[in-house]
């Protein structure tokens, strides 16, 4: 079984071989509610560029939706192979696969068909598994070997997923003149896990590829992914906005803010003066304006960010709206709220319900809605943009 109260964190990050706008590995993940189970892709279609992308878009598309069906791991292979369109230059179909299934009872199963050897970490050092081999029979696909492994992940395991974009730089060179290599790889995660022990996913992943990267003097010879998945403890979050109907709940709020193991954020001018009051604590508000449109933020011991509360609320909407892998936040309340929420992986909003008489006046312009409704938008794009 895995160990209660694990997160599942997973993150992707590529780079594109020297001179081509289109990436041919693709990375799909999916978080399956009903079953909680955490399903991660990885391909890399044949050759460079559209084609590329193309055989590895219907690859990954094909295995995420058959192991969510709990499809045999040859099933999904033969399927696959039987199904990509015959490149019109090489006359033959061709892309390889990554499928990890992670299930809530503890299982994880690793498949996968012509990509470097997924690799395990446990703490900083690398785990050892026995994979098995399959090798189909079938008159189209005969003699082609699927791999695949079923471990119990712990806290602090760590898997790394990569195509040989990443295994191959550095080919021919003086330092790597057979490649980086699985050995290369596997050392440089063993140094970056020991030099920090918590590293998210997205920078381990991030610093695989920016090496790879260096390795081929950053003119990339091949598109290069890297996906890490990092079972660990959950990073919670509290945001308050809005004080309470009642009155006599003030304390409530109060004590729910100060007892929450996690980071905190409270929205809004009025609920953040509750609060202080409640806690005997002082608000020190600042000058700097990072974003001309939103107040500046304030401070308070014990809560990790104050800003206004509608009109950064509604800001933070825009950027969820907007927001991609390539996004660039800035310094203002909102951008910081979104960098808040994105570095969470359980976040908790308490919503007062008490009405503010400067939201009700039909002057002001129509985007400024009531805190639910744009709480509810945030929730809403969060799931759909960071899930």
């Amino acid at each position: 079984m895995m160990q209660p109260g694990v997160f599942v964190e997973v993150n992707c990050q590529q780079k594109n071989r020297n001179g081509q706008r289109i990436c041919g590995d693709v990375f799909l993940s999916r978080k399956v509610k009903e079953e909680s189970r955490v399903v991660v892709v990885l391909s890399d279609g044949m050759g460079h560029g559209v084609k590329a992308n193309v055989l590895a878009t219907l690859t990954a598309t094909m295995a995420l939706n058959f192991a969510r069906e709990h499809k045999q791991a040859e099933r999904i292979a033969e399927i696959i192979m039987n199904t990509l369109p015959v490149c019109s230059e090489r006359k033959m179909s061709y892309s390889t696969f990554t499928v990890v299934d992670i299930e809530e009872g503890g299982k994880a199963t690793i498949l996968q068909y012509d990509n470097p050897r997924t690799l395990i970490f446990r703490g900083n050092k690398p785990l050892q598994v026995p994979w098995n081999c399959i090798v189909m029979n079938s008159e189209k696909n005969r003699g082609k070997e699927i791999h695949t492994c079923t471990f119990e992940p712990l806290k602090e395991d760590r898997l790394v997923i990569c195509t040989d974009g990443i295994t191959q730089s550095g080919m021919g060179s003086p330092a790597y003149p057979f490649g980086w290599g699985e050995e290369g790889l596997t050392g440089f995660v063993i140094d970056q896990i020991t030099q920090n022990p918590v590293i998210s996913a997205r920078r381990l992943a991030s610093r695989v590829v920016t090496m790879a990267n260096k390795n081929d003097q950053y003119l990339l010879k091949d598109d290069a992914s890297c996906a890490v998945v990092y079972f660990r403890e959950p990073r919670r979050l509290l945001l308050v906005t809005g004080p309470p109907y009642e009155k006599e709940k003030d304390a409530v709020l109060a004590g729910m803010v100060d007892g929450f193991n996690g980071k905190k954020i409270i929205c809004g001018g009025t609920t953040s003066d509750i609060i202080a009051r409640e806690l005997k604590r002082e608000i020190k508000d600042s000058f700097e304006f990072p974003d001309p449109e939103l107040p500046p933020v304030s401070a308070m011991e014990g809560v990790d960010l104050i800003t206004e509360g509608i009109l950064t609320l509604s800001k933070v909407v825009l950027i969820l709206q907007d927001y991609n892998n390539n996004t660039v936040l800035g310094k203002g309340p909102a951008d910081q709220i979104v960098r808040l929420l994105r570095e969470s992986d359980e976040i908790h909003f308490v919503i007062g319900t008490r009405i503010n008489e400067a939201h009700q006046d039909p002057n002001l312009p129509v985007e400024l809605e009531i805190r639910r409704t744009v709480v509810k938008r945030i929730a809403r794009l969060l799931e759909e943009k960071l899930l």
